[in-house]
């Protein structure tokens, strides 16, 4: 079995203590974060402030520069207009992080800037309350692009024993998991938990429940902190939705959806009727659960390994391999929320919850969408 970690991981961390700890005479390092033109990859830079920011609108906004994927050599600057702001875990206090929207030189949203349109649809649905919780599925990989604690040659033992498990022999990087959840409520994440998943070196965070835009801002986050993480202990988080094919399961976000009504007395007819309105437009869901116009999720909802098939919607109660599950104890209590088992682990999460409310509380003339 051998570790292929990166080479930065293995500086000398007491010395980057020393470092860490001088003094900054007032001044406050800010992070900025975004996503790129890939849809799916986060990029930062950083730069100092005066003082420390104590709302969002004390950090100016910034810019970058983004290769255009289409014309290699060729680039665009866009314009970072900062809209969450978190405490930074790495550079401790009073240094903060930024999640930052990404603007065309004329402010029209970037092409792969989905917040846009599902803070619009946040909005106009805010009386029915969205809650969204959101279930980030990843695989630990060496910078080799082997999976971490995997035989060289070989295989692992088959799934079972490793969702939830414990001991050396079932859990490989708990170090990892356990960092970031401790960065993410260091931070201001609403993060509320993490376990082993199915495929050895396979692990899962949960952001939520958060309302409305929350959810995407906060597991936008919690990914660059997770990336980071990585990055300190020298291995690779890949949100690829089936990272090893076969009998292996692959890594999804599944995203839990309520309402007021849903939650409200008698709110599984409210969850049910939203159910319909899902299954009548699957198709186009799918297209939105992965960057790629739900190629990547192609690979992974197959109909085995805990998933439905990609090309029929199907709901249940207390079954895994289905679109959408009704938990066991919604259907007991009759109200509570919904959990959609079809977004894949590399979604977008605002192109999704956004999809979810448009479909579930806005009427089908309304604008914007997806």
């Amino acid at each position: 079995m051998t570790h292929t970690l990166s080479v930065s991981s293995q500086l000398n961390k007491v010395l980057r203590s020393h470092y860490l700890s001088l003094p900054q005479g007032g001044l406050c390092q800010v992070t900025y974060v975004w996503i790129d033109g890939s849809g799916e990859n986060l990029r930062c830079k950083m730069r100092t402030l005066e003082s420390e920011p104590s709302s969002i609108e004390d950090i100016p906004e910034w810019n970058c520069t983004f290769i255009r994927i289409n014309h290699p050599g060729t680039f665009n600057t866009m314009i970072l207009v900062p809209v969450c702001i978190f405490r930074d875990p790495f550079m401790l206090d009073p240094n903060k992080l930024v999640l930052c929207e990404v603007l065309k030189i004329n402010r029209k949203p970037a092409d792969t800037n989905h917040r846009h349109a599902c803070k619009k649809i946040m909005e106009k649905v805010k009386e029915s309350i969205p809650w969204f919780g959101m279930e980030q599925e990843y695989t630990l990989l060496g910078i080799d692009g082997h999976p971490y604690s995997w035989p060289s040659n070989s295989y692992p033992k088959p799934q079972g024993p490793y969702n939830c498990g414990v001991g050396a022999d079932r859990a490989y990087g708990r170090d990892i998991a356990e960092c970031h959840y401790k960065a993410c409520i260091y931070a201001g994440i609403k993060i509320c938990g993490i376990n082993a998943e199915s495929m050895p070196s396979q692990w899962e965070f949960q952001v939520g429940p958060c309302e409305g835009i929350v959810a995407g801002d906060h597991l936008w986050m919690a990914r660059f902190l997770l990336h980071r993480v990585c990055e300190d202990f020298g291995v690779i988080a890949t949100l690829d939705p089936k990272p090893i094919s076969g009998n292996w399961n692959g890594s999804g976000c599944h995203t839990n959806f309520s309402t007021e009504a849903t939650r409200a007395e008698g709110g599984l007819e409210h969850i049910e009727m939203s159910i319909e309105k899902l299954r009548a437009r699957h198709v186009e869901y799918i297209r939105i659960s992965d960057p790629h116009g739900g190629q990547d999720n192609q690979r992974r909802l197959t109909g085995f390994n805990s998933t439905a098939n990609i090309h029929e919607f199907s709901a249940a109660v207390d079954r895994h391999g289905v679109s959408i599950r009704i938990p066991l104890q919604v259907s007991q209590d009759k109200r509570g929320y919904l959990e959609d088992r079809r977004p894949a682990a590399n979604c977008d999460p605002y192109a999704v919850t956004g999809a979810i409310a448009q479909t579930c509380l806005m009427e089908d003339d309304e604008e914007p969408g997806y």
